[in-house]
């Protein structure tokens, strides 16, 4: 059989620009919660995924995954939120999925991005270096690294994540029917924007 991508969901960050008392990630939303949202996202791909998080969010992470597909990283120190950046967290994943055909790296607070723009960049992420989702044009997550960058992605550190391969590398862009593709939830204001587009969401933000 194939072997396939791994989806690396990153998860490890303290969500500061977050104003309210509970983490962003365990924020209600559509029938369960950010972080939820996206990881069934993930499952129904049907791709092998991991998910690097921290204990703020490891419990949420284990009502939808087993824990032998979860990270949990020390308490967040980065200055953007993750234990030593979220170039760590890349590395923390990729390397606990060696033999993957490559990865993709999804934010977790991107609960939005569809199953199948997840599907339609591990197609491409074989036959090229780095690939990712776009949606009229405009560049979004995830992001799909080819096997082959594996001995790179494993030393990443610091908060620039990924940037410098993106940069360093042709990359592909993958038209998508899919606005998920550029929206984050930073504030509480993203949240609200989403809900307002969630079909028969029924809870406020908290």
């Amino acid at each position: 059989m194939e072997k396939l991508p791994t989806v690396i969901v990153l998860a490890a960050g303290r969500g500061s620009r977050f104003k309210a008392p509970e983490h962003k990630l365990l924020q209600p939303f559509g029938s369960s919660t950010v972080l939820g949202t996206a990881l069934e996202h993930v499952i129904e791909t049907g791709l092998p995924l991991r998910v690097i998080t921290t204990e703020a969010v490891a419990a949420e992470a284990r009502r939808h995954v087993a824990q032998r597909d979860i990270i949990e990283l020390p308490a967040a120190t980065g200055r953007s939120g993750e234990a030593l950046g979220m170039g760590f967290s890349i590395a923390s994943g990729v390397a606990a999925s060696p033999d993957a055909n490559g990865w993709l790296i999804l934010p977790a607070d991107m609960p939005s991005v569809k199953p199948a723009t997840l599907l339609a960049v591990a197609d491409r992420v074989p036959q090229h270096a780095v690939v990712y989702a776009q949606h009229t044009g405009r560049r979004g997550h995830p992001v799909g690294f080819a096997a082959e960058l594996y001995s790179e992605l494993v030393l990443l550190s610091g908060d620039e994540g990924a940037r410098r391969l993106v940069a360093r590398y042709p990359s592909v862009g993958v038209e998508v029917d899919d606005p998920g593709v550029l929206i984050d939830v930073d504030t509480l204001d993203d949240l609200a924007a989403l809900h307002a587009g969630v079909p028969g969401q029924t809870r406020a933000p908290q």
